[in-house]
């Protein structure tokens, strides 16, 4: 699986990232880890996953963390979080 995370404000990318991951486990355990990777990487808090962010990972997997989803402040609109291959 490889997942990739990246940071917008206004509109312009700030970075990105790619996160593979080849374990044998599942899916939703990738997708954690891969979050908790990426947000290692970004130096930021662990988004929380709100209904909003669970309905549109389900169907798209693809979903936004704004604001709302961190506990401190961030400096960028969103992060946009994206499944671009699956095992």
């Amino acid at each position: 699986m490889r997942i990739w995370a990246k940071e917008f404000r206004d509109n312009h990318m700030l970075c990105d990232t790619v996160i593979e991951d080849t374990d044998q486990d599942t899916r939703t355990h990738k997708v954690f880890r891969a979050l908790e990777e990426v947000c290692h990487q970004f130096d930021l808090g662990q988004p929380i996953w709100l209904d909003k962010n669970i309905t549109e990972f389900k169907r798209h997997a693809k979903t936004r963390f704004d604001q709302d989803s961190f506990m401190e402040t961030v400096n960028f609109d969103y992060l946009e979080f994206q499944v671009i291959e699956e095992d």
